[in-house]
Order: structure tokens, then sequence, then C-alpha cells
């Protein structure tokens, strides 16, 4: 038994105090003060011992799990690995991302293997293992404004932009339309990858309770806003989708009050009935991003962003191509073959009925009223009673093989520590029900996560 033993944390600019515990149990396990099988002591208990939040030694327990060094055994509580387990390397770490799921009898790879087999074997098959032009081969940006057309945008080959994928996107269009100190509205919980461009990039996020016409609005009374970041359907995390009049009323405040719309509209034709676009309102304000990532495979990487101009467009290519040169030609052409021949749409169906399926899961096994999800979207907002009690819940969800994030995550205003003091903490998770993971698999961590509730 090791549980009078104590972690011994560094004072004030010490370094996060999460990290310390886990490097501290694995000196403790290097050393032989810790050895296999011993119990650590219970996460309140430590907590309440070193006086700081429960969530810092969950999290501490989490990243020593992480690396092999120690194992839960559910309520009997967490114990340290065999050396063996420990030489054999860390478990396969979750990425947090939210992946569409694969669907059972999916025929992704098949139309993969059989389309790539094609175009390599046709005449020219050459030029699409060279670098393409500056923001995509002509046939390919004719598809993306094919997808932007599903979405109400009307739009010319030379406005869109192929990217390698919706990241590289919104980078592109940050370089080029953004400056530092610049305001930007989003909502209070959004995608994390656009808030560490947005950091880095040097803008300001002003965050919105809700995302509409009302709050936007009152925040350019307030200050100026160059642009609103906006997630229209199946919201990342939230869930939210905003609807036809939301949309509206959104395009008009920006329109009067000239603010730049940064549409990424990663789930839009996952829907069964796709919503026109907000940019569809305001068509000279928004770029609006349409991506494979979220309703075929991130593996493609490719994605389309449509901006406002020929000449806006030319500046997109230009940023887009100094971080991430292009997409990859042949998955390009891919898409754009799939969307000739009627395979797009039909993969896409592949992946909603099998989000359809995972949804009637979550239906059947969670707490009714307890979680917000969109019908054709594969992850679920979870409301928690408690910061601690969220993050044991995306511990145990991961030990299932299931994705699960915490709110502090998606966090526009949260500062950078990643300390429980955050502001930005709120007790929420964001799970996903994609992934590898398969049917049983969902619904053994949704029972788990029910009960929890």
């Amino acid at each position: 038994m090791a549980e009078g033993w104590l972690p011994e944390l560094p004072g004030a600019g010490g370094g996060a105090k999460y990290a310390a515990i886990a490097a501290a149990i694995a000196e403790a396990v290097a050393s032989g003060r810790l050895r296999a099988g011993d119990r650590l002591p219970p996460q309140r208990a430590l907590a309440d011992r070193l006086g700081i939040d429960l969530s810092t030694v969950t999290k501490g327990y989490e990243r020593a799990r992480d690396a092999g060094l120690i194992g839960a055994r559910g309520r009997a509580g967490s114990f340290v690995l065999p050396q063996a387990a420990i030489a054999a390397g860390p478990p396969p770490r979750d990425t947090g991302m939210n992946m569409p799921p694969e669907p059972e009898g999916g025929t992704l790879v098949a139309a993969w293997e059989r389309t790539a087999s094609a175009l390599l074997r046709a005449e020219g098959a050459s030029g699409r293992l060279h670098y393409a032009p500056a923001g995509g081969r002509a046939a390919d940006r004719a598809g993306g404004a094919a997808i932007g057309a599903r979405l109400g945008l009307t739009s010319t080959a030379e406005q869109m932009v192929v990217t390698a994928g919706a990241q590289n996107a919104l980078h592109a269009i940050i370089a080029a339309t953004l400056k530092p100190g610049e305001t930007v509205a989003c909502g209070a919980y959004c995608y994390p990858g656009f808030i560490a461009l947005a950091r880095r990039a040097g803008l300001c996020l002003a965050p919105l309770a809700r995302i509409d016409a009302e709050a936007l609005d009152a925040l350019c009374r307030r200050a100026p806003v160059r642009a609103l970041y906006v997630v229209p359907t199946n919201d990342n995390p939230t869930a939210a989708t905003l609807d036809a009049g939301a949309r509206a009323a959104l395009a008009e405040v920006a329109a009067r009050r000239g603010v730049m719309l940064i549409e990424d509209d990663a789930y839009g034709l996952l829907a069964e009935r796709p919503l026109a676009a907000i940019t569809a309102h305001v068509p000279a304000l928004g770029y609006h991003i349409a991506s494979t990532s979220k309703t075929l495979s991130p593996a493609l990487r490719v994605a389309y962003v449509r901006a406002p101009s020929e000449a806006a467009a030319l500046a997109v290519a230009a940023a887009m191509h100094e971080s991430g040169a292009m997409a990859p030609p042949l998955n390009a052409a891919l898409v754009t073959r799939w969307l000739e021949d009627g395979s797009h749409d039909r993969l896409i169906a592949e992946t909603r009925a099998e989000a359809r399926a995972r949804q009637r899961i979550a239906a059947h096994l969670m707490p009714l009223g307890r979680y917000a999800a969109h019908p054709d979207g594969y992850h679920l907002w979870v409301p928690m009673p408690g910061v601690a009690e969220a993050a044991e819940a995306a511990a145990a969800l991961r030990r299932e093989g299931m994705t699960a994030m915490t709110a502090d995550a998606f966090a526009a205003g949260a500062g950078d520590s990643g300390g429980a003091e955050d502001a930005g903490r709120a007790a929420a998770l964001r799970v996903s029900l994609g992934g590898a993971i398969d049917r049983a698999g969902v619904a053994r961590g949704l029972t788990r996560l029910a009960r929890m509730l």
C-alpha cells in the first residue's frame, strides 16, 4: 500500500501542479518507492492533503495513466502497474478530435481504392503527383463551388480555394484578413483549433453567451468588432444549430456593422436537409469553409474556402501556400470525381446513417434532457454536476475508448495556464460518438456515463 505517499509540488511559477503530480509518480516508480500493485491515495483525499483542486489531481493521475505508470480499477482506485506494462509503452492516446464514425458496412475504403486506381491509370495521371497551382486546380475549385451551391452559395471557381483541411483554411483566412489586436466574436465555447490560431495571431476573442443577432449587435455597440467566427450547424462543442431566421438576422447585423464572417460549416452537409449558409445572405462579407474531415474522413485533408471575391481568394491562396503549400492533389481529385459520379452524396449518407444509429443508442441509454445533440451528428454536449465530476467522467470514458473533453478545452475566455482557477472552466463534456469505436463500445461508454450522471 502507498496511500501515505505524498508528492512535492512546485511553488508559484513552478509549473503546472498536475504535471508535477505525474512527474512525482514517475520518479517514485523509478526509484522503487512506489511498486507494482501499490494503491495510490484516493484522488479526493490527495487533493485535500495538498490543498489543491480535485480536478488537478485527476489530471495528474490521468497523465500518469497515459504514460503507462498506473491503472484504474473502478471504485477500488488507482494502482501502480508492473514494469512490463511500462516497458511496453503508453496506450494509444486520445487525440481529442471529433471524428466521423466508421459506418457498419461502409464503402469509403473501397471507393477510395477504386477511384484512386482509376485516377492513376488515366491519361495525364502524373500531373496529380506534382505541386498543384496555388488555390487548387480549376476542376477541384469548381467542385468546391458545387458544394457551396448546396448550401445556398453562388460562387465562381475563381472564388474558391482548395486547402489542406479546415485548420489550414482558418490559418490562411486569419493570415490574409486579420491583424493583431483586432476583435473577433465567437461562442463562449468553440473549436479549440480556432482558439489556438487566434491567440497565436494576437487576436482578441470576444465570447458571446449566445451567438445571435442581439448579442452580436450589443457587442458591436461596446467596441469595434472585426469578425465573427461561427459553426452554424451542429456547433462544436455545444451541438447548437442556428435556424434560418437566426442566420438571416445575424447576417443583417454583420452587414450593418461591417463585421466579416468566418463560417466554419464543418457539419453542414451532414444534415439531411442542409440549411443555407449565413454567408449566402452576405456573400460580400463572408468566408465560408466546407470540409470533408467531418463528413467523410479526416485523412482526406481536403476543404474548400469560398471567398467574397476573386482577389480575396488569391490572398487566401497565397497565405495557404505559405503554411501548407496545397491540399493533397490526388485526394482533391478523389473528392472531385466523387462529386461527379454521385459517390460523394452516397458516402456522406453512410456517415449520416451511422451517426443516427449512435444517436439512437444515446437516446436509449442517457437520461432524458441531460444532453444536447444534433440528430445527424456524432457528438453530445453533456452538462455535469461539477468540474471535478466532468474531469472524472472524461477520464472514465477515455478508458472505454471514447473521446471526451471537458468544457475548459473549448472555453474562448479561459486563460492559457490550464489551472483549475481559469474562469472558462465549466461543468460540461463534449462526448464523441465517432472514431474507430464500434456501436457496442459506444453503448458501454454511455452506460457508464449515464450511471455517473
